[in-house]
């Protein structure tokens, strides 16, 4: 394991293209959740798969609302009606509505987008009952459900930082955070800022600790046109700072800072570049530190082990160093669709752990039970808790009252610790 090396990490903020996408798609999930309930449906029988496409003053909102077949509203034939009205969550109004709110909570209302303005198509129709009855009915556990697709995911937590997550990461996403929330607030010239940016950070590790940041990007649409990136810098320079020290990461004395390298940034957001669902997974989960399977998380409920199986393996590497198991830990799970179970557990520690990867692959499987089923009522998933984990990523979040971010919580720790020592 190399000890002195530098490593760089993005993220985005909220108002990226790809990003507002991934919030839409995020609030439909909680919205059937949320009318699955005033409808007095079980949750556990409710799927939504829902992607979105977004352009200049457009927005396409596409996918699959599945409900069981006895709710579903026939004819006097049997004939299940045309959707929407067969479907009774399918409703193309509240749908538009919801992205309406997310547009404006994000802060566009520009020419090229704007909350109020924007035309919002609705595709969403059932879900495909070939997929449907694998997920129903698991081939390997009577009266489970499998998984929703095949495929790997991963999980991977260090003690680089307090959240447990890659420090190149943790400080981009931190940059943003304060960005927005001075955006918000209408603090100063920050609240002359645009929803739309990015940001880099590069860190020097020594010793295999993080020591210094060596480079600093970001680029941010800003309102005023005549504003140049100097000006941006001084507006900036001072959230950058901040939210660096506050994790105690210093600044080299050669830092290059790359502020809005390419000058004017006024157009922004989907009207100056189209967007679309599940483009930042890095982003979105560990910037490039630790592996990723490659599926997305938002639009998809919890049956999706893309979203389920990564939220459970971050939640089981975590706790595992929080247990002082390992300082790093990355762990896979796969799946095949149609079978609860998940095929395989692999855990590397990376030469850090104080027990064998064996011992652990084994204390995972012993402390949780790893199919969709077992995942969504462990994490307490079936809740509409998606919209937040849009932006600023899934992973090193607060764990919240409401059930948000169950994953990011340390309660296995004496379970684990139990485990291994058996």
């Amino acid at each position: 394991m190399r000890q002195n090396f530098i490593f760089t990490s993005e993220s985005v903020s909220e108002g990226h293209p790809d990003k507002v996408c991934d919030r839409i798609s995020d609030e439909i999930v909680d919205l059937v959740y949320k009318e699955a309930k005033k409808a007095g449906m079980d949750p556990w029988h409710v799927r939504v798969a829902c992607e979105t496409l977004t352009t200049t003053n457009r927005v396409v909102i596409a996918g699959e609302v599945r409900v069981p077949d006895s709710l579903l509203k026939k004819d006097k034939d049997g004939n299940v009606l045309s959707e929407p009205n067969g479907n009774p969550l399918i409703n193309p109004s509240k749908f538009r509505s919801a992205a309406r709110r997310a547009i404006r909570a994000i802060g566009y209302e520009q020419d090229g987008f704007h909350w109020k303005t924007a035309r919002i198509d609705v595709l969403l129709h059932g879900q495909s009952a070939d997929i449907a009855q694998g997920v129903d009915n698991a081939s390997d556990k009577q009266g489970e459900e499998g998984a929703g697709d095949q495929g790997i995911m991963f999980g991977y937590a260090c003690s680089e930082t307090p959240d447990l997550m890659p420090a190149p990461l943790y400080y981009s996403h931190k940059i943003l955070e304060l960005l927005a929330a001075a955006r918000h607030k209408g603090e100063g010239d920050a609240g002359k800022l645009g929803p739309d940016a990015k940001s880099q950070v590069t860190v020097r590790y020594v010793d295999g600790r993080p020591s210094e940041a060596t480079q600093i990007v970001l680029s941010t649409q800003h309102i005023d046109p005549n504003w140049d990136n100097k000006k941006v810098r001084t507006v900036v320079e001072p959230y950058i700072r901040e939210a660096l020290s506050s994790g105690g990461l210093s600044i080299a004395d050669d830092c290059n800072w790359y502020i809005n390298p390419t000058g004017k940034f006024v157009i922004g957001g989907p009207d100056g570049d189209a967007g679309l669902t599940g483009r930042k997974i890095i982003v979105d989960t560990y910037g490039g530190a630790a592996p990723h399977g490659g599926g997305a998380f938002s639009g998809k409920d919890t049956t999706k082990v893309d979203r389920s199986a990564a939220y459970a393996a971050r939640y089981l590497a975590k706790n595992v160093v929080a247990a002082k198991l390992a300082d790093r830990c990355t762990i896979q799970l796969s799946y095949a669709i149609g079978v609860a179970q998940p095929l395989s557990v692999y855990v590397d520690l990376h030469g850090t752990g104080k027990v064998t990867e064996d011992a652990v692959e084994k204390a995972v499987r012993d402390v949780m039970d790893l199919s969709p089923s077992g995942i969504r009522r462990h994490l307490d998933l079936n809740k509409p808790i998606y919209a937040r984990t849009a932006a600023y990523g899934h992973f090193g979040r607060k764990a919240g009252r409401d059930g948000s971010f169950s994953w990011e919580k340390t309660d296995l720790v004496k379970a684990l610790k139990e485990a291994v020592a058996a």
